[in-house]
């Protein structure tokens, strides 16, 4: 078997995912699919994190296994060759011995894009048009109480169990960008819970446009380690993952 590291982009918007789902549209399955096409033979990919349905990718990081023995740049061009244009692989190189998607991760940045006025078409399926009005100073506070080791079981799907919803965010932060008149909202972190990032974007969002709540129900949510709370959820298609770094060995 020959190994490959794989960089990928992708608009999610069409698609239930990056991980493979029976009689559904993924990431995953269309690229595997379109290897057998042009190859006539089969590859198995594993990515580093399993963006969920809408959600968009810059630097989805995946490993490709196959028998097929090519130089990276021809394989590149072949496989890019039949993809439609919501899906590029934008680099493709001979896998080190130790790579693994899931192992040595230093961090991983997530980006949430929000559009305070209607955006224009062509940009309105990357980001959250949120019509009320935001008081950002509260929303960097709100956002700041995620930073740190926690116990996130509040803020993900709830199917996971003790130690394993306890992760670390190394930080949070918001940009204004008037070129394309959006909000930034960047964590970093080295690993998330499913949905984490979205529950997080949502209940910050919801306690920093209304006046009436404050910063302390995000603290009391957080506390109390139950994901069955009324605090929302921000939409996937806002959410995109920016870039996987490495420990180097």
């Amino acid at each position: 078997m020959k190994r490959y590291k794989l960089i990928i982009a992708y608009d999610g918007t069409n698609y239930n995912g990056w991980q493979m789902q029976p009689n559904l549209p993924t990431i995953v399955g269309f690229l595997q699919e379109r290897f057998y096409t042009v190859f006539k033979t089969s590859a198995q990919l594993m990515g580093a994190s399993r963006t969920d349905a809408g959600v968009h990718a810059l630097g989805q990081v995946a490993e490709c296994r196959t028998d097929i023995d090519l130089e990276p740049e021809q394989l590149c061009f072949a496989w890019n060759n039949t993809l439609s244009p919501d899906i590029v692989i934008r680099s493709l190189e001979k896998a080190e011995p130790s790579f693994h998607p899931h192992k040595n991760v230093a961090y991983k940045i997530y980006y949430y894009h929000l559009f305070k006025e209607r955006p224009l078409p062509f940009v309105q399926r990357y980001g959250w048009f949120f019509r009320s009005p935001i008081n950002f100073e509260k929303l960097t506070q709100g956002l700041n109480v995620f930073v740190g080791t926690h116990d996130f079981r509040s803020f993900c799907t709830g199917d996971a169990r003790g130690s394993d919803t306890i992760r670390t965010i190394n930080s949070a932060s918001i940009t204004y960008f008037k070129r394309f008149n959006l909000y930034r909202i960047a964590i970093q972190g080295p690993s998330f819970l499913r949905y984490m990032i979205r529950r997080i974007v949502g209940a910050c969002l919801e306690v920093a446009s209304h006046p009436d709540l404050s910063i302390n129900v995000l603290r009391e949510t957080l506390a109390k380690k139950d994901p069955h709370h009324l605090l929302p959820n921000a939409p996937a298609k806002g959410l995109l993952l920016y870039k996987i770094v490495y420990k180097k060995n």
